[in-house]
């Protein structure tokens, strides 16, 4: 047994006489102690706050590396946007072959690099590694592996596209789609790999080789985004004189082959099928973008020893928020179905068409800014505190979130505007101030709720929300189990880490009464008397089956609204207030600028979603 002088007192009297003991004895001079420069004793005490110069030399060639390759990739990527808006702007000298050359050429270079990596990775398999938990979810590498399916269909049907027109068109044209399909196909490979590592070798050189991984598909999102948008300004400019507005220039800005097809029916129909799927191609870039900046932010990282556990996906207890986001779902594809067929047909359908589509736009978004308020309600009376600590995949989502959000608000605030100054408003400009209004609001919400989400362990909620509190009044019978179980949750702690076997239920009613005098160490528990009991049940799982059918409704609202822009469904574009307002050329480049970011929140936000489903 240790001494009290040595050990702590042996009771609160003793350590008062203790301190008093101290406190009048005289102070002793401290003994000088030389501590060597850079030694542990200088450093490693608990309470000493700054860090060791060995430390801080070897957070210099990190933060060295972490700049040079940053400032790389931003070179490249800079290089890439130049060469992309001069083939925009028809520059001359700049044709499609030299950025489909450029192009072709990032790709190769990070072949190189993956196959290096994968290689090095074979041959010493056999060491320990550590892992980053929160990177390269197996819903997330799900997802990417599906729009990576529909990327090389897509890359199929580009290879046929240049058969048939393979008179006309350079080589350059065919080598890029077989090109991009083989990086498709080992990218998702290395992603499903070694999305999770973290390197602690060669850090210098990989840090390279992740971040032109990176910019590479940034730039290959780009193109992606700058083809898509081409097509749909046309169709936009095409209808344009049906609303009325003739006095807009139309001129179309066409990049078909100046030859004929082999086979003009196959070839329509692969021009019309390729810009079908590059909504896919765009989300499958800029998602393998986000996973490989996670694992360039995880390169050299100190990872501490809390890893937390594997979140499954459950779908029970959601039928409610599932039927009526299903529902929704539905009514949405009904409701681009009847755009895209009105839209351009007559003036007057194309009002109806507008007006369609905003009166159930303002009702869906509505609701979903109810249901992220009440979410953000039951977290806010939740009092357990907030997950802080360091996670770049989290941080990134977040950020993404937040950001990519702006482009929706700068098209609606540019809508409110286009609305206030406007002299003459036709009839569907009331519809659109409302929904204008909406998105902005609920994007809002939506992102709190989200922030709110994430930022909790998974699985582990307050008190009332994971204990199934069982108070049981009885008629004249012993009261201490309602009096202890009502003392501030008492019952609720004590028995939380344990596992409980209760007893059957009496006529669908759960009754229990302590038993065992006070002298006993842990009290037992029997099956009360079911007709004289009256149970008050506080049940916590409502509480979670509720922000379950919230985050499971939120999901499928924000696919569905993903559906719309992404096909074609743009009343940005058609409503033409706005370009009458602004001027055309100015308002389509917001448009072009703004609505990629727009089309990428709904998703990112389903994705971020689907991971607080899994959490709750």
């Amino acid at each position: 047994m240790m001494p009290e002088g040595q050990g702590a007192p042996a009771s609160p009297r003793a350590a008062r006489s203790a301190l008093e003991r101290r406190s009048s004895a005289p102070a002793a001079c401290p003994q000088p102690q030389i501590l060597a420069l850079g030694s542990s004793e200088s450093s490693g005490s608990p309470g000493s706050p700054a860090p060791r110069r060995g430390a801080v030399r070897a957070s210099v060639p990190q933060k060295l590396g972490e700049a040079l390759s940053s400032q790389y990739g931003l070179n490249v990527f800079v290089a890439g946007l130049l060469l992309l808006l001069a083939w925009a702007v028809h520059a001359s000298g700049v044709g499609k072959s030299d950025l489909l050359c450029f192009l072709t050429a990032l790709m190769l270079l990070q072949l190189l690099w993956v196959l290096w990596f994968v290689g090095r990775r074979a041959a010493q398999r056999r060491l320990i590694r550590l892992k980053d938990t929160h990177a390269g979810a197996r819903w997330l590498r799900g997802s990417i592996t599906l729009f990576a399916i529909i990327t090389v269909i897509l890359g199929c049907l580009k290879i046929g596209y240049f058969v048939g027109f393979s008179e006309c068109l350079s080589a350059t044209e065919g080598v890029f789609p077989v090109t991009h399909t083989v990086h498709t196909l080992v990218q998702v490979y290395f992603l499903w790999g070694h999305a999770k590592d973290i390197i602690q070798s060669f850090k210098t050189l990989e840090r390279f080789g992740v971040i032109h991984s990176v910019f590479t598909n940034l730039l290959l999102w780009a193109n992606s985004v700058l083809n898509e948008s081409k097509h749909q300004l046309n169709e936009h400019k095409e209808r344009l004189i049906t609303l009325g507005f003739g006095n807009i220039t139309i001129v179309l800005d066409d990049h078909t082959p100046p030859c004929n097809c082999t086979a003009p029916t196959l070839c329509s129909a692969i021009s019309h099928g390729i810009y079908y799927l590059y909504p896919f191609n765009i989300e499958y870039q800029i998602l393998a973008s986000t996973m490989l900046y996670v694992l360039w932010k995880n390169i050299g990282r100190q990872v501490d020893g809390h890893q937390r556990r594997e979140m499954q996906f459950r779908f029970h207890g959601v039928s409610a928020g599932s039927a009526l986001g299903l529902t929704v779902l539905a009514a949405t594809i009904g409701v681009v179905v009847v755009y895209l067929i009105q839209i351009g047909r007559s003036k007057t359908k194309s009002e109806s068409a507008l007006i369609m589509f905003y009166l159930y736009a303002t009702t869906l978004l509505m609701l979903m800014g109810a249901a992220g308020l009440v979410g953000i309600r039951m977290y806010r009376l939740d009092e357990q505190s907030l997950d802080e600590s360091k996670n770049p995949a989290r941080k990134l989502d977040l950020d993404l979130l937040v950001g990519t959000a702006s482009g929706s608000w700068l098209l609606s605030w540019g809508s409110i505007l286009a609305i206030l100054c406007a002299k003459a408003r036709p009839v569907y400009a009331w519809y659109n101030l409302p929904y204008s209004i909406l998105v902005i609001i609920e994007k809002y919400i939506q992102n709190l709720f989200i922030i709110e989400s994430v930022h909790r362990e998974p699985g582990k909620l307050s008190e009332d929300i994971r204990t199934l509190r069982v108070v049981t009044v009885c008629n004249g019978s012993d009261p201490s189990l309602a009096s202890s179980g009502l003392n501030s949750g008492a019952v609720a702690r004590d028995v939380a880490p344990q596992v409980i076997q209760t007893p059957p239920a009496v006529n669908g009613n759960l009754c229990l009464r302590e038993v065992g005098g006070k002298g006993e160490a842990e009290p037992s528990w029997e099956e009360a008397p079911g007709p004289a009991c009256r149970p008050c049940v506080l049940r916590g799982n409502a509480k979670r089956s509720t922000l379950r059918n919230i985050a499971a409704f939120l999901f499928l609202c924000n696919i569905s609204l993903w559906i719309p822009p992404a096909f074609g469904c743009r009343p940005e574009y058609d409503n033409g207030l706005e370009e009458i307002v602004f001027g055309f050329e100015p308002w389509i480049i917001v448009v072009n600028l703004a609505m990629p970011f727009s089309i990428f929140y709904r998703m990112h936000a389903a994705a971020s979603l689907f991971e607080v489903y899994c959490k709750i």
